[in-house]
């Protein structure tokens, strides 16, 4: 059996990465989504198991200190993280695994699986729309609005360390550009 590839999306917060994601698992039937866990709350519409595991903060950080995780981080004031044992089954057993980190998230990705870990950043096409964009949505509180602009600054800093990058401008072309990139790593 062919070993399963491992294809990590990172991109600022309202660059648009969750709508990409899912309509690019609507029409990537190949792939298969990897669930990390947090200690978020769960937003409307979403489902513990599907979209995350919601996990309270005592269970997270014992999960950690076990060294249950591939990796790990604080994003946001809360805690996420992706099971390793999950993600070794799953390429063990030819699963192409789509991931949605953070830039900490995939560095620590990257450490443990060097190239097998393919890492497309999304990017906005101005920091100003990203300002917009995480305003429009209105989820979250001012407070919380400052701290993802604040960290969307440094992350943008570091689009260029990853192996693909995708601008999304336009939501139709940057599904185009996505789908693309993961043929080419499908194909690898």
């Amino acid at each position: 059996m062919q070993r399963g590839k491992l294809i990590v999306i990172v991109a600022p917060s309202g660059t648009g990465k969750s709508t990409l994601i899912s309509k690019l698992m609507h029409e990537v039937k190949e792939l298969e989504w990897s669930v990390s866990c947090t200690t978020r709350p769960i937003r409307r519409g979403e489902v513990n198991g599907v979209d995350y595991h919601f996990l309270g903060e005592e269970e997270f950080l014992e999960r950690k200190d076990n060294n249950e995780f591939i990796e790990w981080a604080k994003v946001h004031s809360n805690y996420y993280g992706t099971l390793k044992k999950f993600v070794d089954q799953g390429l063990e057993e030819g699963k192409n695994l789509l991931f949605d980190l953070d830039v900490q998230g995939c560095d620590q990705m990257k450490k443990i699986y060097g190239d097998e870990a393919n890492v497309i950043f999304i990017e906005p096409p101005s920091y100003e729309e990203l300002c917009r964009r995480l305003k429009l949505r209105g989820t979250d509180s001012e407070e919380v609005i400052q701290e993802r602009l604040s960290n969307a600054k440094s992350e943008l800093s570091r689009k260029d360390d990853f192996d693909y990058l995708v601008t999304n401008d336009d939501i139709e072309k940057a599904v185009g550009a996505l789908k693309k990139v993961v043929g080419e790593i499908l194909r690898k």
